[in-house]
């Protein structure tokens, strides 16, 4: 409930890219007169570092004005109190006055979640890179040589770690929700090491190939679909998170292992075709949070709670993704196909909303304007119908929230707190 302005934080690089440039300067203004970390907020880790982080230095990296890196960085010095664990596994919640941190309460007997503390990385590299305080880069660096000292049932990562104990909750593993963006940032790491964090790339290898071995599956109708291991089995189902996975495997393609880019590429192909199906297979062409695939039915939510729309990015992440490496025309013609049925389904009065059944022709809204759909679902669309070198992937990665950051050609310097690359 504070003055938080996430949709204009989440917004900001946005409209720099699309040369919205008043308005980015209005954002700028509201930010430098008006955003206080100092509020007695309860707040998520991980959804402060990928939307504010990730979206000041964004701006900062875009326009050069020095105040938004200051912001981030402050905001930063908020977060790391959430570190201060018994195993340096920080908290998914911190209070940014007091710094008092902690898990939700459904999370698997006080667990921290993958994907909340597997998505840090990149923004953290960053404010070392920028602050030269090493502080960061260490915290980060610490996550992962923990999570590689430890067992993973069939080479699968858990979704849920406890921060005292430092073991594994209950066994789920999932490419969408809980799971997703851990493997993504091993892969952007080393993207944007310029390449020299192979530690990351090897990581990220073996995941997707434990995660290619038991989660993915072709469904009787042809379907490729990523399902989730839930107690020794997997479900077959799908979540609308889980398909920004096709355009990670396009991404890191390149460099995969024994010549398997086009087989990379073509899994790509395949989850792409497949989240389509699910926006193709409803009333409103929009696709719903999850969708299964047994017993004749496919790429369908059976249940009423997962029929919803909430204007997520990832299925037109993956459009973009493949379109970039590609060029087939019909990953713009998917775009095209959503970016309508959004504006026709969605469009208020005061902005968009998300709808609660995407298969009812008068569907009710949700009146929520999530401050990813300005971050995400309209970049991706812009740079889908955008030329190749608005934003090229050898200079920029984009974070899990679509704020690009540099790549940072280190060469032989090598971060405060880090090992000299060898």
């Amino acid at each position: 409930n504070s003055q938080l302005g996430a949709t204009i934080v989440d917004a900001l690089d946005s409209l720099y890219i699309m040369g919205l440039h008043d308005e980015f300067k209005d954002g700028q203004e509201w930010i430098e007169q008006n955003l206080d970390f100092g509020v007695n907020a309860e707040v998520s880790v991980f959804e402060v570092n990928i939307r504010f982080i990730g979206g000041l230095l964004a701006a900062y990296y875009l326009s050069g004005q020095e105040m938004f890196k200051l912001k981030a960085v402050q905001l930063a010095e908020k977060l790391l109190p959430a570190f201060n664990t018994p195993t340096g596994i920080p908290w998914a919640m911190v209070n940014l006055k007091s710094g008092v941190g902690r898990n939700w309460g459904w999370a698997s007997a006080g667990s921290s979640i993958l994907a909340e503390f597997g998505t840090l990385h990149m923004e953290f590299v960053h404010l070392t890179y920028l602050t030269g305080n090493p502080a960061y880069y260490q915290k980060v660096m610490h996550i992962r040589k923990l999570l590689a000292k430890m067992d993973r049932p069939n080479g699968l990562y858990p979704n849920y770690l406890n921060p005292r104990t430092g073991r594994w909750g209950q066994h789920h593993t999932s490419v969408g929700g809980l799971g997703d963006s851990f493997y993504e940032y091993l892969l952007k790491a080393w993207l944007m090491s310029d390449k020299t964090d192979t530690e990351a790339r090897k990581t990220y290898d073996e995941a997707i190939e434990a995660i290619e071995r038991h989660l993915i599956r072709k469904s009787n109708g042809g379907l490729t679909f990523i399902g989730e291991w839930k107690n020794g089995h997997l479900e077959r189902k799908m979540g609308h998170l889980a398909c920004f996975a096709g355009g990670m495997f396009a991404l890191g393609a390149d460099g995969s292992p024994d010549d398997k880019a086009g087989h990379y590429l073509q899994l790509g192909a395949e989850i792409a075709h497949t989240c389509h199906e699910s926006y193709d297979r409803t009333v409103l062409k929009l696709g719903p949070e999850a969708f299964k695939f047994d017993s004749g039915l496919e790429a369908v939510a059976v249940r009423q709670n997962e029929k919803y729309y909430i204007l997520r990015p990832e299925v037109i992440e993956t459009y973009w993704y493949m379109w970039r490496f590609t060029h087939d025309p019909k990953y713009r013609q998917w775009g095209w196909e959503a970016a309508q049925a959004i504006d026709k389904y969605c469009r208020v009065s005061g902005g968009f909303s998300g709808v609660k059944d995407v298969y009812s022709s008068n569907p009710t809204y949700d009146d929520v304007q999530q401050s990813f759909f300005l971050a995400e679902t309209l970049k991706y669309l812009y740079l889908l119908f955008s030329s190749d070198d608005l934003m090229p992937f050898d200079s920029w990665v984009f974070n899990t929230e679509a704020h690009p950051l540099p790549v940072l050609h280190l060469g032989n310097i090598t971060l405060p707190g880090s090992e000299p690359s060898q």
